[in-house]
């Protein structure tokens, strides 16, 4: 696999702020401190081996998340302040696969836990030292090979081309499907060779769970936790070069009605992580007008340790990870995020 070349730096507060279309500002500097702190908290509940003692912690998925988290603010494995926390996560999520390449076996992880874990590992490949390089080299081929052979079991016509909790399942859901192909998208950009046709596939089931009416995106069709997983397909038919498509207007449209509803459902993190991913691929004023009440909304929720609430999976490992990954959007350190710059410049016409 080719290994991208990657050099992250921890940017100013201003800089990041300015490529968003807004003023640093104090209000901006509380943001980068709240993403600090949770960060703090996140680093201050990592065991010695790189797992977590909550909920699925010991998952290869939550180590992932906390590393995503690290790497989107711009730390680097092994360099400065969290060095060691993101080389300690990256062990112990190597030390989850089989010798097939399966990262979903340990504490029932499952396709969750391969998919993120598989994404995580596509995105440090290129900034760790040698010898955990190789240890990609050697299992991430396996990884992507295991999600296309899950990809190409037979299913029906509604759930083909999407990814279940198991490797063998002959169904799909919109879920596990957006993590999966998130990881596809991220393998591809590194060089992998992923065939044409397992993301025309996917894009195909991704399309099958938008409401012809509403534009939104459900769990196992139009239907089901539709403010939840709205941002998911949005955020899955951009990465795979569906900008300003029809199904995305109109998810995105549907999104900027229901937004406010996010902080109600039973996945809020969940939810916020994958509408402010969405939104910001769409950009405009979409984008501004969403983050702004991310912002106001969720800056409040966090606590005193840092963290922010344990009701996802009884997790505030969890939780504070999503919830980091969605407000260091415009950083644009994780190479799977980073978008067309002349998305704010299109004209875009809304269906």
């Amino acid at each position: 696999m080719m290994r991208r070349s990657v050099y992250f730096l921890l940017i100013s507060v201003a800089g990041v702020w300015a490529a968003t279309g807004m003023e640093a500002s104090e209000s901006a500097e509380q943001v980068d401190r709240a993403i600090d702190r949770g960060l703090a908290f996140l680093a201050a509940k990592q065991r010695p081996n790189g797992s977590f003692d909550q909920g699925n912690g010991e998952t290869a998925a939550i180590p992932s998340l906390v590393a995503m988290a690290f790497l989107a603010k711009g730390y680097l494995p092994g360099e400065g302040s969290y060095g060691a926390t993101i080389n300690r996560a990256f062990d112990y999520v190597m030390s989850c696969a089989t010798e097939a390449g399966y990262f979903g076996d340990k504490a029932g992880g499952r396709m969750y836990a391969h998919s993120i874990a598989t994404l995580f590992v596509s995105e440090v490949s290129g900034m760790v030292d040698r010898e955990r390089q190789a240890q990609i080299d050697h299992v991430l081929p396996k990884a992507i090979k295991i999600i296309l052979d899950a990809q190409a079991i037979k299913k029906s016509e509604r759930d083909q081309g999407g990814w279940r909790y198991t490797p063998n399942a002959t169904d799909s859901d919109m879920s596990c499907s957006g993590w999966t192909l998130m990881a596809l998208r991220s393998c591809r950009l590194n060089g992998a060779p992923i065939p044409p046709q397992v993301i025309e596939d996917a894009v195909n089931y991704v399309r099958r769970h938008s409401h012809r009416d509403k534009g939104c995106f459900g769990y196992q069709g139009p239907d089901g936790h539709t403010v939840t997983l709205t941002g998911a397909g949005i955020l899955c038919l951009e990465l795979c070069g569906k900008h300003n498509d029809t199904a995305t207007l109109k998810a995105a449209k549907y999104l900027m009605g229901n937004y406010a509803e996010l902080i109600k459902q039973d996945r809020p993190f969940y939810g916020v992580y994958y509408a402010a991913q969405g939104l910001f691929q769409i950009g405009g004023d979409e984008w501004k007008t969403f983050s702004t009440w991310m912002y106001t909304t969720f800056l409040p929720m966090q606590r005193q340790d840092g963290g922010w609430e344990r009701s996802e999976d009884g997790s505030a490992i969890y939780s504070t990870s999503l919830c980091l990954l969605a407000l260091t959007v415009p950083y644009r350190q994780l190479p799977i995020y980073q978008r067309d710059e002349t998305v704010d410049d299109e004209q875009k016409q809304t269906p």
